[in-house]
């Protein structure tokens, strides 16, 4: 990941904004709302069925931080009553072709992390990978 023979590589930094940025667009509903929004625009009766295991509340909070990243427009529309439709902005419309390749890759390669999960777990002998076990031995 950190290739410096590459000529951009002084630009991919991972630093605090970055990670923070990273954390609120890959977060576990906004790549769905993202990938919903970039097929069209929706009102959020439409999100919620589309992504129907989301609550109310999350959707509310995934869509706001959204938009306060710039990634999604909160659009009034003037009809009677008054509706509000979510589209995506230009800067998250260029995320699009990464949330495909991002979803895709998961389609792909989900089997074989799968395999590894349970050689890893098989290994070691515990149910959740002896993760929470090594980072009690940290703390």
């Amino acid at each position: 990941m950190n290739d410096t023979s590459h000529p951009d590589a002084e630009l991919l930094q991972v630093d605090a904004p970055h990670r923070e940025l990273l954390d609120q667009v890959l977060d576990k509903w906004s790549l769905q709302v993202l990938d919903q929004l970039c097929g069209r625009p929706q009102r959020f009766n439409e999100l919620r069925r589309a992504i129907p295991v989301v609550g109310q509340k999350s959707l509310t909070v995934t869509l706001r931080r959204l938009e306060r990243n710039g990634m999604i427009e909160r659009v009034v529309l003037q009809t009677r009553p008054v509706a509000v439709e979510y589209r995506v902005a230009p800067v998250g419309n260029t995320l699009n072709q990464l949330i495909d390749a991002l979803l895709r890759w998961t389609t792909e390669n989900l089997p074989e992390v799968e395999r590894a999960r349970e050689r890893f777990d098989t290994e070691t002998g515990a149910s959740d990978g002896g993760i929470q076990d090594d980072a009690d031995k940290l703390a």
